[in-house]
This record gives C-alpha cells, structure tokens and sequence, in this order.
C-alpha cells in the first residue's frame, strides 16, 4: 500500500461526512489575504506566518498555505484529522457559535478560553493521529509537545492561553492517556 491510499481513503472519509468539504489555496483567496491582514493588526504584526503555515477551517472550507500540494500524505492527514475536529465543532455549535466562542469568549486575545479549549480538542486528536500514523517517537518527542504548547502561548493564536504550567499539566495528561 503507498502512502496515497489512507489519504485518498481519508479524504473519502471526510467527503461522506462533510459533502461539502473543500481544500482552497490560501494564495490569491481574499478572504484569507483579509484575515492575514487583521492578524498582523491585533497582533502588532507578531503574527505574521499565517499564510503560509497555517491551515484554517471556515465553514466546510480548508484554507491551505503554499506547499500543501508537496506535503507528506501521512501529514497531510494528521493535519486533517485535527481540522475534522474543528469541522465538527463547527456543526456542533453552528458557525455563528463557533466564531463567537473561538474568537470572543471571554477575550480575543490572552484569555481566549472558548479558542483554548476548541483547540485543546484538535490538538489532542493531532497527538492520536500522530501516534497512529508516525509511532510513539513521533508522538513523544519534544518537538511536538513545543510546538503544541507554543500555539497556546504565542501570537500564533493570540496568545490564546499563556498559562504554560496547566497546559503541560494537560499535555502530560494526555501523553499518560495514551500510554506514552
């Protein structure tokens, strides 16, 4: 079996559950090219990677950066499988409630507790799909425990929860969880 086969397995998936589904550059796509703009702004131009590293779900629709088309399969699904979650948050809560809660609940920056917890629930599923996909190394390793804290604690997400002692309470909650 080649790599190309759990992703377009995956992607079959993901199409059964989210019929709408869809994958859009970034590049040239207003709407991002917007959002980047805000970003920049409320950040005091500390956020400044959000076109061309970040994948953003809005409504059915997966932003990508350039150099998605070039992403390893299994990579490309670990990033899926976290952006699913958001998916689903978004049917749970509807689009208007999403976007209330992750972008305004109780703040939109520092104490963005409503964007903290949607995003402790994608990541952990980026921890699963990494053990699943990559092995315990992968999962364990140091690099993505610090990039996962870091999304929490920088402008990266507006420094959305930069409590750095209760999320390694949670990220080693997490790593016993699953045997690791």
């Amino acid at each position: 079996m080649t790599d190309e086969e759990p992703l377009a397995h995956f992607m079959a998936e993901m199409r059964e559950e989210f019929p709408r589904f869809a994958i859009v550059p970034k590049r040239k796509d207003p709407l991002s090219e917007a959002i980047d703009v805000g970003l920049r702004l409320i950040t005091l131009n500390r956020m400044t990677s959000y076109m061309t590293r970040f994948h953003t779900v809005i409504g059915d629709t997966l932003y990508v950066p350039p150099g998605w088309d070039d992403t390893p399969p299994l990579d490309k699904i670990i990033t899926l499988r976290h952006e699913r979650v958001h998916l689903r948050q978004r049917r749970r809560y509807s689009l208007i409630g999403m976007a209330l809660i992750y972008l305004l609940l109780p703040l939109p920056l520092f104490f963005a507790y409503g964007r903290a917890r949607m995003e402790w629930e994608a990541y952990t599923e980026t921890v699963v799909a990494t053990l699943e996909l990559r092995g315990r190394a992968a999962a364990k390793s140091h690099a993505l425990r610090d990039h996962i804290l870091g999304q929490f604690t920088s402008a990266n997400y507006g420094w959305m929860w930069p409590f750095r002692r209760q999320l390694e309470r949670w990220y080693d909650a997490l790593m016993r969880d699953l045997g690791l």
